[in-house]
């Protein structure tokens, strides 16, 4: 769209009985969103202005029905909700109570999304930032994909692609650049990864890692390796799965020019990574990689897809259906999110 300053930035409003509509008004309302980007919101707009009721707060909903309108509501104390023909899931999502997992809300969360991400594929916006879904609603509505890593792949026809969670340097993240952790295998059971692990899926996740960071202006990424087993396996004794699957995955990396550690055991990696000793982890599963960054930085660490032409980034946190419509819900994350898509979207122009 050629905006000179500012990128345009898709903002989904994530399951409408789950906290994603507050978090993205309050994130709108925040200076540090207004000064770096134009938010757009892609969502039902009557859940917009019933969210500013819950909150009371005053943000006048400016309805556009393509992006390419937004110049005329370019600027100011109001929201551009861009609402396309079919209004997500019609009006039935009005009527499901919060908290309640429900097949309207989650076809909803999935209209947004693919909306969203087809608009940013074409140039209409220039980056998304992902409210949360539900899961449990996605499939009540006949979506059979555990998240929006998976639905984001299958819309931009990709098959290497990364859900990682990046923190920003800080005192507590000391490499110069901040940190990554990528993750091999995404929302599966602890039981189904050992089988799901490949030594091309490991050297994929190395590749788009050091990609990632290069992007943030690290000449030369240090990437680690976190092994499957305790002890990294403590020589075959708990494991064969660093031997067999992800040695060759770093080996490979190195003789492609990669600067890859590991397999190390996740415990100290982690530590040795926020410490500054590496740029960017991979891990093998969800948790080996969330647990770490949430614990030291809850509503600082931005979801980020990785392997995608697209900009795409989310807060690291769910629904919080326990809290939906009380208030009580941070806008950090989401506010966090918001200004890194910006940043990718400013430097990939």
């Amino acid at each position: 769209m050629g905006i000179p300053v500012r990128p345009l930035i898709a903002l989904t409003m994530g399951d409408a009985a789950g906290i994603g509509p507050e978090v993205l008004i309050r994130a709108v309302l925040d200076p540090q969103v207004r000064d770096c980007c134009l938010p757009l919101a892609v969502a039902h707009p009557e859940i917009l202005r019933r969210t500013t009721t819950v909150l009371g707060v005053s943000l006048p909903i400016i309805e556009v029905e393509t992006p390419d309108q937004f110049h005329k509501a370019e600027d100011g104390d109001y929201l551009v909700c861009w609402v396309p023909p079919w209004k997500p899931a019609g009006d039935e999502i009005l009527d499901v109570p919060l908290g309640q997992i429900h097949e309207a809300t989650g076809r909803a969360a999935y209209e947004c999304l693919v909306t969203a991400a087809q608009a940013t594929l074409s140039g209409l916006v220039d980056a998304i930032t992902t409210a949360p879904l539900n899961k449990a609603a996605l499939k009540a509505a006949g979506l059979d994909y555990p998240g929006h890593t998976e639905i984001l792949g299958e819309v931009c026809g990709v098959t290497n692609f990364g859900m990682m969670l990046y923190l920003p340097q800080d005192e507590v993240v000391k490499s110069p650049h901040g940190l990554g952790v990528v993750h091999t295998t995404l929302h599966t059971s602890i039981r189904s990864v050992p089988g799901l692990l490949s030594t091309e899926a490991i050297a994929g996740k190395i590749q788009l890692m050091d990609g990632f960071m290069r992007q943030l202006g690290c000449e030369s990424p240090r990437v680690a390796v976190c092994a499957l087993n305790p002890h990294a396996g403590e020589d075959g004794l708990f494991g064969d799965e660093e031997a067999r699957i992800i040695q060759p995955a770093v080996d490979a990396a190195k003789e492609a020019g990669f600067n890859a550690t590991g397999p190390l055991p996740a415990d100290t990696l982690l530590r040795r990574a926020v410490r500054g000793e590496f740029d960017g982890v991979v891990a093998m599963y969800h948790d080996q990689g969330h647990i770490a960054l949430k614990l030291i930085g809850f509503d600082r660490a931005v979801n980020i897809t990785l392997g995608l032409p697209i900009v795409r980034t989310s807060p690291s946190h769910g629904t919080g259906f326990d809290i939906a419509g009380k208030g009580e819900a941070s806008p950090e994350g989401m506010i966090a999110a918001i200004r890194v898509a910006a940043q990718l979207a400013s430097e990939s122009k």
